[in-house]
């Protein structure tokens, strides 16, 4: 007999009873789960008829950390729109459903696909977007790719892919239809989350419903922001990956538009609420992230840099101008991305980074000049290559101590550690790892170091004192147009006290009268008002990209690595236990109760570790522990492990990865 579909009314019941489609998260703004439920890491999921939404006789929603599509062909079989980590065969017997005969994959994301090996096992075909399939098929070539690890500014594709591969039976490409069952499916391609996204129409039992991936997660909202970090052009100009914050959003509104003109009854995202009225959504979520984007524009450092990309913006209402350039005083010299400070005394040169082995021979060139005298130390700002490329000649080749912040001296010593943009292989020995706030006397300058969290977490700023002189040297953390904040992954944190605003609050104290950065030959500087200005609009940016996500904290959906492996990658034998920590932060105002654990590799075995809790107390980082037995039989050669995350109310399979080299 032909099920009609719900009703509003009972389909906002199963809505409600499902509390709004998100088990695998509730979104803690404005849609947090009751105080009475269990916390979903303290036990192993289970499923229960709950977790189902019938849309129709034939199409079914399973409500998990993934939401996957069932579409039913009402003889035991079934066909699946993404199978988040697998825990959707639980519930499928409930649906009468015997076999799977196939999945379509909306984006290679690894939390869409991780249990699809449970299916192919069983016979089921997998179809994946045309222009992903390489990342699904041999993601081995992206992690055995030095490029995607050391020295990288491409985000594309981006690393949250599978750690091995699934045998891929073919491809979904733009405007295919598919015939299964009493379903037509036909593909729709909508990048914008990933390069290849596509979108599924599905049209059975008189509905149109369509299955969006990571396109958008509720009304006004998405589920992250840093997979939006893409290089973009304007005319005859292009930036990277690393210079695009946001830069992805022209093409994931152009596939809203896409979604919308379709007229979907239902839109149906991977994370977030099933949406009834799609075209409220998605007019929602362009309108915040114009709005999100105005204030970014506003004060970023990109608007210096590459100004004919930003001719829009000029001149708008709340858009700080820039400042201008001042002369630079005569105790100072600029090659590359490297300052000197010269001193009165002999020519004697202190030498801010070192980008490459070339600006080791300029400075030979200048010492043979009589322009310099003895180079006496190296302060190196921060871990970037362009910055830090030089290093290791300059350590063989002038006998003098490098110093820096303390927080940076962790990453440039043990970068292999570590998984950051623009990070070189080459460790670096740092002599003086110094304490936010400490002063020393070099010549006749008073020099302070300062822990200095803005381009990167990882920066450092120095401050030079010489009788009027005020000289604070900021690395690549301001322009002459604002701050430098335009690579998500360089964990650029919001909120009082962190971030930028912590910058600012400690330029408003110290009032320099100079200010440098490494890729400008000029001086600047901003005032009082202008400080203020900022932090004002980055308060404002905490409210509006909070809106835009569904985190209690707009950090979450913004700064990549606040699951992070430690070490990131390390080098193990054989037959022995390897020790890992993830690192959590706590980007919240309340504590949060977290587990993890790592999936191990099938040549080992397969399987998983035991879960490590713990609680993480607000506004902290705290590493979980976990042990890895390597079988003694393991080969030689490079793993990833996926760690699975359950952090307060969410549930996030296979968010972060460590990676372990046999030697």
């Amino acid at each position: 007999m032909h099920r009609q579909p719900p009703s509003r009314r009972e389909f906002l019941k199963h809505l409600a009873a499902l509390g709004a489609v998100s088990t695998g998260g509730a979104a803690l703004l404005g849609n947090r789960p009751p105080e009475t439920a269990a916390p979903v890491w303290a036990t192993e999921p289970k499923v229960s008829q709950e977790r189902i939404v019938r849309l129709s006789e034939h199409l079914a929603v399973f409500a998990g950390p993934i939401h996957v599509g069932i579409i039913l062909d009402g003889q035991g079989k079934a066909l699946l729109i993404d199978c988040g980590d697998g825990r959707v065969q639980q519930a499928l017997p409930s649906l009468g459903v015997q076999s799977v005969q196939a999945i379509l994959f909306t984006h290679h994301h690894r939390d869409q696909a991780c249990g699809a090996s449970a299916f192919t096992e069983k016979g089921a075909k997998l179809l994946v977007p045309a222009a992903e399939r390489p990342w699904f098929e041999k993601p081995e070539s992206y992690w055995q790719d030095p490029k995607h690890r050391w020295n990288y500014y491409i985000f594309h594709p981006h690393r949250l892919m599978l750690v091995e591969g699934l045998p891929v039976a073919g491809e979904c490409k733009n405007d295919q239809v598919i015939s299964w069952g009493p379903a037509r499916i036909q593909v729709l391609a909508t990048p914008g989350h990933t390069d290849g996204s596509v979108s599924y129409l599905v049209e059975v039992d008189g509905q149109r419903v369509i299955f969006c991936g990571d396109l958008i997660y509720d009304k006004g909202q998405i589920w992250e922001l840093y997979s939006l970090q893409k290089g973009f052009e304007r005319g005859k100009r292009r930036i990277s990956d690393y210079h695009g914050f946001m830069g992805a959003q022209w093409e994931l509104k152009a596939s809203l538009d896409r979604v919308r003109k379709a007229q979907p009854r239902w839109l149906i995202p991977s994370h977030g609420r099933i949406l009834e009225k799609p075209g409220e959504a998605i007019d929602a979520l362009v309108a915040q992230i114009d709005a999100c984007y105005d204030n970014y524009v506003a004060i970023s450092a990109l608007r210096h840099y590459f100004p004919e990309l930003f001719e829009e913006f000029q001149g708008r209402a709340g858009h700080m101008p820039l400042q201008p350039q001042t002369p630079v005083p005569d105790c100072l010299r600029h090659i590359g991305t490297t300052w000197i400070l010269v001193s009165q005394e002999q020519k004697a040169a202190l030498v801010m980074d070192c980008g490459g082995p070339g600006i080791v021979k300029q400075l030979q060139q200048m010492q043979q000049q009589g322009e310099l005298g003895r180079i006496e130390a190296l302060w190196i700002t921060h871990y970037h290559n362009d910055h830090v490329g030089g290093v290791a000649e300059f350590q063989k080749t002038f006998d003098c101590p490098c110093i820096t912040d303390e927080h940076l001296a962790v990453v440039l010593t043990q970068p292999m550690a570590w998984r950051l943009p623009c990070i070189s292989p080459d460790e670096i020995r740092v002599d003086r790892p110094t304490k936010h706030g400490q002063s020393w006397t070099w010549h006749e300058f008073k020099l302070t170091a300062f822990f200095y969290p803005g381009q990167t977490l990882y920066h450092s700023g120095l401050l030079v004192e010489r009788g009027d002189l005020k000289m604070f040297f900021v690395g690549d953390s301001h322009t002459p147009a604002g701050i430098d904040d335009y690579c998500a992954q360089n964990r650029n944190w919001l909120g009082r006290d962190v971030g930028f605003d912590r910058c600012l609050a400690l330029l408003e104290q110290l009032q320099p009268t100079h200010m440098f950065n490494c890729h400008v030959d000029k001086a600047f500087s901003f005032t009082v008002e202008q400080i203020r200005f900022m932090r004002v609009n980055l308060a404002e940016r905490e409210k509006l990209f909070g809106q835009l996500m569904p985190w209690d904290h707009p950090n979450y959906g913004m700064d990549e690595s606040w699951v992070r492996c430690f070490p990131y990658e390390q080098k193990v034998r054989a037959g022995q236990e390897a020790k890992v920590e993830v690192v959590l932060t706590n980007h919240s105002a309340q504590v949060h109760q977290a587990a993890v654990r790592a999936g191990l590799p099938k040549a080992w075995g397969g399987g998983t570790t035991v879960w490590a809790e713990a609680q993480i107390p607000a506004k902290t980082e705290k590493g979980l522990p976990l042990a890895v037995s390597i079988p003694a039989s393991a080969s030689q050669g490079r793993y990833v492990l996926p760690i699975d995350v359950r952090y307060g109310p969410w549930d996030l399979p296979q968010l972060a990865e460590a990676l372990f080299q046999i030697e």
